[in-house]
């Protein structure tokens, strides 16, 4: 029952809260700000406000220039030593997908060159992409690779193969986590943009190293996964 003396844009919160527990679908529209603000009799900003709410509980979720849309349910993604993202969202009957966005060559920043264990300023391959679920953007990923020892991944990346299978090209047949540092954070506007969220909403940072059977560093990572999108689980093994 909505409490009466509650905030305006609470009460609308709590109302739209339950018609979508009623029996709304993932991926069903809600009505615009205009129409919800008509029908509650309220401005646009008290809706924008109710509407954060719900996002900030993952009950839904914008796309810009689309609208907000009821949330699936989260994605469960779990954290082991050997990560492998398509296996780990199959897993869980989910439908597995990455987008790269640019493959380049660089020379190594400080915390590049410190995980990957290089010195000062060597090569280094850089892949940025995204993340999918069911065909739905989950995260942003920029991992960086020792350019020298590994540079035969350059092709396959930018054909679109993963990581898993580019390594296995350049004669390391297996990986493992070696560190995982979590961090919660606010998208900045950039970040916002990647995950198609709103500035502000929550994300978690995942920062890794992965190693070959010898203990080598083969990539240093970062990723950013949409907090209402994504359940993450760190299984020991």
């Amino acid at each position: 029952m909505t409490d009466k003396a509650a905030p305006l844009w609470r009460q609308i919160a709590e109302r739209l809260r339950h018609e979508i527990a009623e029996g709304a679908q993932p991926g069903d529209r809600l009505p615009t700000e205009t129409r919800l603000a008509v029908r509650f009799g309220v401005n646009r900003h008290t809706v924008r406000r109710a509407l954060a709410a719900l996002a900030d509980d993952g009950l839904v979720h914008a796309r810009r220039g689309a609208g907000v849309f009821v949330a699936a349910r989260p994605t469960e993604y779990p954290l082991t030593r050997r990560m492998r993202f398509h296996n780990a969202l199959s897993a869980t009957g989910r439908n597995p997908g990455r987008r790269v966005l640019s493959v380049d060559r660089a020379a190594a920043s400080a915390a590049e060159a410190e995980a990957l264990r290089l010195a000062a300023f060597a090569p280094v391959l850089r892949v940025e992409g995204l993340t999918l679920s069911d065909g739905m953007v989950i995260g942003h990923f920029r991992s960086a690779f020792p350019g020298e020892r590994l540079a035969a991944m350059e092709t396959p990346l930018r054909d679109g193969r993963g990581v898993t299978e580019s390594l296995a090209l350049c004669g390391v047949t297996d990986h493992l986590r070696a560190w995982t540092r979590l961090t919660a954070l606010a998208a900045d506007p950039l970040m916002a943009g990647h995950l198609n969220v709103r500035p502000g909403a929550p994300v978690m940072r995942a920062e890794s190293v992965n190693v070959d059977p010898e203990g080598l560093p083969v990539e240093y990572g970062i990723a950013h996964f949409a907090g209402e999108r994504v359940t993450l689980t760190v299984v020991p093994d």
